[in-house]
Order: structure tokens, then sequence, then C-alpha cells
């Protein structure tokens, strides 16, 4: 069977919106037989329905990635064999890109250019990049005293966990599975219930692109019964998790009851600092960008704003009259920019925290309600001024489209503002000096810095957090170290 299928009257691919448990190979019903709906954020209608999997089912996954790992069928393969398949894959991306693109608009909201020229182009980047990474995984010869050879290997550590939000489903899901298959492991996805259609779309393509059977294997369902007991079985080696702080923390603490390794891309609150001898025109750009890319669904968006004062009412005054001309509205039309919240629990949620932050006195300079718009969760893009680093809408992570505008006076000050949260993911510097641009982002508490940008990735260049956004780090050769162990082999020499 090959993903080009014809399409339901949704749009989606005939095996997606059969929306069936992938494992072993072979598409499947959950063992209790149960359904979920999953629903289109645009419409608020259901735009399919999958198998909810149960325990049994994640205990089928992971025996079949432990038997497919095993076997060697694809973990003894050579890193050039694995290497071919994973450059297929991304062959096959980019090629289906349309079709894909509409499946993730779909299940997210996402609007349907920056599935294309975003999400669906980077997932492609990263098994291109993987693909080159696997070819790669040498190990070394160590000069030692002693009379023996000594040398290390790289090798693969078995059934790797991949647990992923509702946000980004495809990029975050490419992010672990490409560096993972290319380190020779198996994997049991359980990809985000809100948003799983991508995760089943991928697993049908890499079966296609060539990876054997059972290698890759895909449950659907609710998060809490299905991840903790994946997270806790005893036939899993490695988690490699993403979303919120207070689930990671959970996950970690399940995992380290086995001491089972896990890498955490945990919640982030970012600080984007403009100085007022940055490009201001370019800054503001960036600013907006950064806030409502993804309807400010991104862990590395930029939702606290620091102005130095001399420019801080002139900024104001710009946002206020820049930000509502942003287009807002259906994913599919070409131009939008700012989609739906991913589903009625975000779109409460950001209602509530910018009520709150109103209540306490904080200045809504623009937006602050959602928008009525064909039964969809449509927030305004907001900007929030007048509020300090106590406000729970600047110290916790609103996950929306809303900006919040503090003034500093000195670098110090700023730096210390942009450091006061629990949270160090990302964080920008919009600024005219070299100088300053080297300063203070090595001041930062941050994983990644962007400096007069945002949000440019790369699958070449590592990203990860600090403090509650968690540790470990993606992309780059750095996240293999995270899916490999070292084996050291010492061979002694003969003695005459």
């Amino acid at each position: 069977m090959t993903i080009q299928e014809s399409a339901t009257h949704t749009g989606l691919p005939a095996h997606i919106a059969r929306g069936q448990l992938f494992i072993g190979g072979s598409w499947r019903e959950g063992d209790g037989g149960g359904r979920t709906d999953i629903i289109n954020p645009a419409t608020g209608k259901v735009a399919a329905s999958v198998a909810t999997g149960t325990v049994a089912d994640i205990n089928a996954a992971v025996a079949a990635a432990q038997d497919a790992f095993g076997d060697g069928r694809w973990s003894r393969l050579s890193g050039r064999e694995r290497s071919r398949v994973l450059l297929r894959a991304s062959q096959l991306i980019r090629e289906r890109a349309t079709e894909l693109a509409l499946v993730e608009s779909i299940d997210v909201g996402k609007p349907i250019t920056f599935a294309n020229v975003v999400d669906v182009a980077t997932a492609a980047d990263q098994y291109e990049y993987m693909a080159a990474l696997a070819q790669q995984l040498d190990g070394s010869v160590r000069e030692t005293p002693l009379s023996a050879h000594a040398f290390t290997r790289r090798e693969p550590l078995g059934v790797v966990a991949a647990i992923t939000p509702f946000n980004f489903p495809l990029i975050l899901s490419s992010t672990k599975l490409a560096a993972a298959l290319a380190a020779g492991n198996s994997v049991v996805h359980k990809p985000a219930s809100d948003t799983p259609l991508s995760a089943l779309y991928m697993a049908q393509l890499l079966t296609e692109a060539g990876l054997p059977d059972g290698v890759l294997n895909v449950v659907t369902g609710p998060g809490g019964t299905l991840g903790d007991h994946l997270v806790s079985h005893p036939g899993v080696a490695k988690v490699a998790f993403t979303g919120s702080t207070e689930v990671g923390a959970h996950v970690a603490e399940l995992a380290g009851k086995s001491l089972r390794p896990v890498t955490a891309e945990l919640g982030g609150n970012a600080a984007n600092i403009l100085f007022a001898d940055a490009d201001l025109e370019k800054a503001i750009g960036t600013v907006i960008s950064a806030f409502v890319f993804n309807t400010g669904q991104f862990c590395m968006a930029g939702p606290r704003l620091l102005v130095e004062r001399p420019i801080y009412e002139t900024v104001l005054g710009i946002l206020e009259d820049a930000v509502p001309g942003v287009p807002i509205g259906d994913p599919s039309d070409p131009a939008t920019v700012i989609g739906p919240l991913a589903s009625r629990k975000q779109l409460d949620k950001v209602s509530a925290m910018v009520e709150a932050a109103r209540a306490a006195g904080a200045k809504v300079v623009t937006g602050g309600e959602p928008l009525e718009l064909e039964g969809g969760y449509y927030y305004r893009p907001t900007v929030i001024a007048g509020v300090d680093s106590t406000a729970e809408v600047v110290k916790d992570e609103v996950f929306g489209p809303v900006l919040t505008v503090q003034p500093f006076d000195t670098e110090a000050e700023a730096i210390a503002l942009a450091n006061g949260t629990e949270y160090g993911l990302a964080a920008g510097v919009q600024t005219g000096s070299i100088s300053r641009a080297h300063r203070v982002s090595a001041a930062l508490d941050a994983g990644i810095v962007w400096v007069n940008s945002w949000a440019l990735l790369d699958p070449s260049v590592p990203f990860g957090g600090v403090k509650a956004s968690g540790w470990g780090r993606e992309y780059g050769p750095e996240s293999l170290d995270s899916y490999t162990r070292t084996k050291s082999t010492i061979i002694a020499f003969d003695q005459e």
C-alpha cells in the first residue's frame, strides 16, 4: 500500500482518515476498540477519528521494537545503509510536501503557507542531515601506555520512547525519529493525543522509504496512561520527551526509577531585548514574528519584550498600529499568518491569563479577546503593557499570541529581567552594537540566543534548554550523543 491514496472528504489521505495504530509494520485497531475524535481547530469540527491505544498496545509496540532491534534488521546495518533509507525519506517528504502540509494544517490549525515552507521543509532537512551523520558514527583509537590496543565504538541504545507535543507534531517527531534511527535504534512514538495525524503519515512514508517492519511503531491515545506506561516499560532504553516542564519533571521521575536516560525539551518563556541602537524597523518585524509565529504556540517564542526606555513609548505606538494588521484567519488561505489555537482548552487558557492581567491593572494595547470565526479557536494577537515580572502573564508560559512589554534603563537591568524566570530555552538581542551582542548573549541563561533575528534554526545547530527548560540537545552532531553509548575495547598484545 502506498501513501498516494484517494482522499476523504476532509482532504486527508485514506489511511490517515482510518486512524489506526502502526505496530510491527501493520495497521491495526487498538486493543480496546476505542476511537478518539480529532478536531480541526479552524472549524471546531471533527476532522478524523483515530484508534485509542491501550497499555496492551504499548506492550505490543515495545515488543515489536525489541524484536527489530534484537535481530539487527536495522541496528546492525552499516551507517551507509541506514543513511540511504533516511535520505529516501527526506526525498519523499519533499515530493509529498503539499499533502503533508495539508495534514499538518488540518490537525493543528497551522497556516498552510508555514506548514509547507517551515514544518515540511524542516522535517525533510532533518532526515537529510541525519542521513549524513549516520555515516559518521565512528569510534577512535586511544593512545595509552598499556601493552594493548585501545579503541572506542558508538552503539545504538535499543528501544527509544519518543513522546511529542501538540504544537509542532511533524517537526518535533522528526527531530527525535531522525536522530534515533540514524544511530540504529528502534522507536515507539507516542504523539500528542490532539494532533497525531502527521505521525501516522510518517509511519507509512518511512515504511515506503525502506525502514524495516517494527523499527518504528506509533501508538495514539491518552498521554497520561500510555505515556506513563511507555516511559516505565522495562523494554525501553531511553526516553526522548518534548512538552511542558510539569509533565517533563514527571517523565524524568518515572524514568529515573529505572535509571533510564532522558532528554527533555521543556517549556520556555523567552525574553527579546530591544536596545535603542537597534534598526527599529527590522527589529519590530522580528518582535512581531517572534510572538505570533504558530499562534504563539512555540516553546522558543518571544512573548516577553524588554525595551530600552528612550524608545519604549515609540515601540508601543508602532506595535499598536502594526499588530492588528497581521493577517489572521483561515489556515488554508496562503495569506494567513495567524491561525487558530490548537484546541478549545488552549484558547480558554490564553483568554484567562489575559483577563487576569487586565484585572490586575495591565494595559491591553491591542487585541485581548477571542475572534469569532467559523467556529474555530481564534485569539486576536495581543500586546500588554504596564506589567511587572510578578504578573502571571510575564512569569508563566502563555503559549498563545500574547506579547508583554516592559521598559529597562541599563544593560544589567535588561539581563536581570531576561533571566528572571525559571525558564531558559531561548532569548533574543536586538542591537546595532556587535560588542553588546557578544556581551549580552553570553550573559543570558538560554540554550540558544538570536541576535537581530528570531527562530533561525538549522539541523546542524544544536538547541535545548537550561534551568526548567530541560536538558540535552537536539539537532547537530550533539544530538546523537544521547542516542548512542560509547563502548571501549582493550585488546592486549601478545607477550613474547
